[in-house]
């Protein structure tokens, strides 16, 4: 039914799609999704990295590593290879940096590896210059190219430009050329091959350039070679054509790089790994062991620091890919292979969630989401997600995964059974954590009912419109909605609920790269549901837990920061006792600005915008005017914020004493968390956040989220001793073990001090930077360890500070935290 749907769409935007075969994967390559190492991210710290000795250094490296008798085996090139051309116009390697291809890819064979090479759709200008003969045909290069010449692909400019004009395919002798092309790879031993800028996609819908008929000739080319060579095609493919990446290759790359390729200071970073998990809600049901697989992209996670990555990011990427049974290949230098990556790509469990052949779907999405892969022995495989920055408590129960209860639940991370939990499983996962659960499921449950209501039955306020969407519920949809203003709405006026109590919203949606929804629930502050996907022609459902009052409720969509996703319907199901989230989230560009503070897109911010533009003058500030909490009390806030190099803002809570935060970073297109503890009273609350201080200006804003303080775990902690000189304290920190088995690895995530009453200019930090290893910790033991607090000058010996610290052990099975107030 689905291959249907698309296939109706795909007749509305104009084209005609080809269905997909039994025999999809290309001579039976790609029967698992392949795992290995590729260049790419590497060449993009280092421009001169691509030579034939780096690629022998890595796949020695590769070799000696112990991934390989786990699986990881391709050792992929990535573009730069090429030098010129041959008598036949095909591209052959640059000399100077590769003077024997043949004999690389016999060391790469010799090692036990499979090698990979990489092309773009076309044929360059400088072979078409050459009129160069076809191997095997009477035709010259020059008889091959659309008249007058074209753009081949996303990367060429208007000819003639050096990216490769188009291929006419109805012309003789085209096919042959690009089999030519492929024989050549074949000849000097590659087993695989990317092909990169293919529209549409690679951020180019223009069907003037259009790389189907060029898959199609690639593909066929890899077929008469004999030989089982993996096709991948590559980047951010559009959706409304899957069924021909689906029947033309083994992979289709669904998103943008995940490098930052310049962009900040690391491989990569977290926004960028998160966008996958947005991206795979609309391409979760295109892929399979027939259909080929979604490609994620490079897996950084092997460098240490220089991927931009803490230890939880990395062990959510790893669990983002497998359970999309996404290809696995690392990036970076494989010399430097760190021992987290070491680890987790060692371990089978893990490595068999990514070749199970069975993708996985999500039952939840939001901050919190919960993934789901059914596997044929009837267990299931559970992932679910903290995307916040903050550490929070995640509830999955199980009747929301359609079954009754659970007889054995397996932490597939750490290898261990945790037993029988008959209803739910709840656990506290670190800011961007995860956990993945193996469990054994008894018992069915029936879905419940769920009430539709339809977009285009909405109220549409400002510049939204109806337009009409063949795969959509009741074929139309709404458009336009956000764009910068809180005027351009939907609202769904009788969202009707018998008894109050928290719902589950179904909401069906589409977009093609990121984008979000904010949607209010009868008046409330907005709530952001952030989508990622592949087609504005083709719905993805996403549900999130929405609290409803008795009768009749008003839900409205839109977005005040930029554009939101197209929306189809949203669909309320449950009886009113769904698990409520204990968070909740602010965007700063809902938030009431004053002087100079302004909203700017960023894609990869929560809700698609910043603030910026403020500091430099109290009156330069972002105020959030209703943060609501139902009791008095400590709180975690975690403030999402945006900077390239130092800068510095200011925190007051109910115009208390505002806490001085300085922060560092390289890049203003991607946010990242700085936690800190914050007394709040029940009811609305204000938090201004700006820099008074002229010249100052404050980073930028993308987001606060509040959530109450993590509760205590069988790794308890407690500050025992300080010493030292008053501007340079020393705090001891006593971790005790009191569960029955050890606390492996265990480590202090975070640290924060915020002045409660000292006076003006005094702040206090810790010297060490977080995380901070503490080690393993034996089953009733204890670990002292000593953490450099250094305060400034204006401290006092009485000042006072509210002091957070959260702990973990067991790669984020075990999170427990520290909330005290401490004198100087």
């Amino acid at each position: 039914m689905k291959r249907y749907v698309l296939s109706i769409s795909a007749l509305f935007v104009g084209v005609v799609l080809l269905m997909p075969s039994a025999g999809a994967q290309v001579n039976g390559a790609g029967e698992k999704p392949y795992l290995g190492w590729s260049s790419f991210s590497e060449q993009t710290i280092n421009g001169n990295f691509l030579t034939q000795a780096n690629m022998i250094t890595q796949s020695d490296a590769l070799k000696a590593s112990g991934l390989q008798e786990h699986g990881f085996v391709y050792i992929n090139l990535d573009s730069g290879w090429q030098g010129s051309f041959d008598q036949n116009g095909r591209p052959i390697p640059n000399a100077a940096t590769f003077p024997d291809i043949k004999a690389l890819v016999a060391h790469i064979h010799a090692n036990g590896q499979k090698a990979g090479i990489y092309w773009i759709p076309g044929i360059e200008q400088p072979a078409v210059d050459g009129n160069y003969p076809i191997v095997g045909t009477q035709y010259h290069t020059q008889d091959i190219v659309v008249t007058p010449l074209a753009r081949g692909n996303a990367f060429g400019g208007n000819p003639p430009y050096p990216y490769h004009d188009k291929i006419d395919f109805t012309k003789p002798g085209a096919q042959e050329y690009i089999d030519s092309v492929v024989a050549l790879f074949s000849e000097w031993g590659f087993d695989f091959i990317k092909l990169d800028a293919v529209t549409p996609g690679s951020y180019s819908n223009d069907l003037s350039i259009d790389n189907r008929a060029d898959v199609e000739a690639w593909s066929k080319a890899i077929a008469k070679t004999g030989r089982p060579i993996w096709l991948t095609v590559s980047w951010q493919l559009s959706q409304d054509y899957a069924s021909v990446w689906q029947q033309f290759s083994n992979a289709r790359r669904i998103d943008d790089d995940v490098e930052c390729e310049g962009r900040c200071a690391t491989l990569t970073n977290w926004p960028r790994v998160v966008l996958r998990e947005y991206d795979d809600v609309g391409w979760q049901d295109e892929t399979s062991k027939t259909l080929g697989w979604n490609d994620m992209d490079t897996l950084d996670v092997g460098d240490g620091a220089l991927d931009g990555l803490s230890d939880d990011e990395k062990q959510s990427a790893i669990t983002i890919w497998a359970m999309a049974n996404s290809p696995l290949y690392l990036g970076g230098d494989l010399t430097r292979l760190d021992d987290f990556a070491k680890t987790a790509l060692t371990n089978d469990e893990l490595l068999a969630v990514d070749q199970s052949g069975r993708p996985a779907t999500q039952l939840t999405g939001g901050a919190q989401p919960v993934w789901i892969s059914k596997q044929v022995d009837g267990s299931v495989y559970v992932g679910l997600y903290n995307l916040n920055g903050l550490p929070g408590r995640v509830t999955v129960r199980w009747s929301d995964l359609g079954f009754q209860n659970v007889i054995a639940v397996r932490d597939v991370w750490n290898r261990i059974n945790l037993g029988a939990f008959p209803t739910q499983f709840t656990t506290t996962i670190l800011g961007h954590g995860s956990r993945l659960l193996k469990v054994t499921p008894s018992g069915v449950v029936s879905a419940p009912v769920a009430q539709s209501y339809e977009a285009e039955s909405a109220v549409l306020v400002g510049t939204p419109y109806v337009s009409q969407c063949t795969a959509c519920s009741g074929g139309a949809k709404v458009s336009y909605l956000g764009a910068s203003s809180t005027t351009n709405t939907a609202s769904f006026n009788s969202v009707y609920v018998a008894k109050a109590g928290t719902y589950r919203m179904q909401v069906d949606a589409m977009t093609q790269g990121p984008r979000a929804l904010t949607y209010s629930i009868n008046g409330a502050p907005a709530a952001t549901l952030n989508l990622g996907g592949g087609s504005f022609n083709l719905p993805q459902s996403t549900t999130v837990p929405v609290t409803l009052q008795t009768g009749n409720n008003v839900i409205t969509f839109g977005n005040p920061g930029t554009y939101a996703a197209d929306l189809d319907r949203i669909a309320i199901a449950g009886d009113g006792t769904a698990i409520e989230p204990d968070f909740t989230t602010y965007e700063a560009e809902a938030a009431e600005l004053s002087g100079s503070a302004s909203v700017g897109g960023c894609n990869f911010c929560s809700g698609g915008a910043y603030v910026g533009n403020y500091g430099d003058g109290s009156q330069n500030a972002v105020t959030f005017r209703n943060v609501t909490v139902a009791q008095t009390g400590t709180y975690q806030l975690d403030i999402d914020y945006t900077t390239s190099g130092l800068r510095t803002f200011f925190v007051s809570v109910n115009d208390g004493p505002a806490t001085q935060l300085d922060v560092n970073g390289s890049t203003f297109d991607s946010p990242v968390p700085v936690l800190l503890t914050v007394q709040l009273n029940a009811g609305a609350n204000k938090i201004i956040i700006a820099n008074p201080n002229p010249g100052g200006y404050a980073p930028g804003l993308d987001s606060i989220t509040v959530a109450p303080v993590v509760g205590m775990s069988s790794l308890q902690a407690a500050i025992t001793k300080k010493t030292g000189r008053d501007l340079l304290r020393v705090w001891q920190f006593s971790f005790i073990n009191t569960g029955g088995a050890a606390a492996k690895n265990a480590r202090i995530n975070s640290f924060s001090l915020a002045p409660v009453s000292a006076n003006y200019g005094c702040k206090a930090a810790a010297v060490l930077p977080t995380p901070l290893p503490i080690g393993n910790i034996p089953a009733g033991a204890t670990r002292k360890i000593e953490l450099p607090i250094v305060f400034s000058p204006f401290c006092r010996t009485d000042s006072t500070f509210r002091v957070n610290a959260v702990f973990s052990a067991n790669n984020g099975a075990d999170v427990g935290s520290i909330t005290s107030t401490e004198t100087h």
